[in-house]
């Protein structure tokens, strides 16, 4: 791995989160049947945010998109809940792990250690705390706006088993994940 590589992943790690790996691109599986959850609306922001189903695109525009980087670097946090209804533990949790994503994006953006990238997180865009999708005006920060990995149907289950990593850690946890792809050259 380059030194550049090596150094992001310091980072992370020294930011708490729990498992991270680096995975090939062609390891990526696409499943339809993910992008179910999101059009059945599970998270409620179905039609509410650009970053979500159907204004970020079909699921065939978006895996096309994905396989177009060669690599990515995965990364979990693991959140213990008070029990497994937990609602108000598990979004702690995301916005904790969406501030970690945060961070690393603004290292990878002053440092230039990637040409290309496309970051994903988990659940959706929370950037400006308000999309503006339902006003129907454009997005305000496009650079800044991060879709899902379920939006665009990935399966994280298998992506998670590909490099060793657990999918389920445990009773009364939440697992948060971002894979952000990307292109060296």
């Amino acid at each position: 791995m380059s030194s550049g590589i090596d150094e992001l992943m310091s980072l992370v790690k020294s930011l708490g989160v729990n498992e991270l790996a680096i995975i090939a691109g062609e390891d990526i599986q696409f499943n339809k049947d993910f992008r179910l959850s999101c059009e059945q609306n599970s998270c409620g922001n179905y039609h509410k945010n650009w970053m979500c189903p159907p204004a970020v695109g079909s699921i065939d525009e978006l895996t096309e998109k994905a396989l177009k980087y060669k690599q990515g670097l995965l990364f979990q946090t693991v959140y213990q809940l008070e029990d497994s209804f937990d609602y108000e533990g598990m979004l702690k949790g995301i916005e904790e792990h969406t501030k970690i994503l945060r961070k690393v994006l603004d290292n990878i953006k002053s440092t230039g250690v990637f040409k290309e990238i496309l970051p994903l997180n988990v659940g959706p865009c929370t950037y400006c705390g308000g999309c503006v999708f339902l006003e129907g005006k454009d997005c305000r920060f496009p650079e800044e706006a991060v879709s899902s990995v379920e939006a665009y149907g990935i399966d994280v289950l298998a992506l998670e088993k590909s490099c060793g990593m657990s999918y389920n850690n445990g009773k009364n946890t939440s697992s948060c994940i971002s894979l952000i792809l990307f292109n060296l050259d």
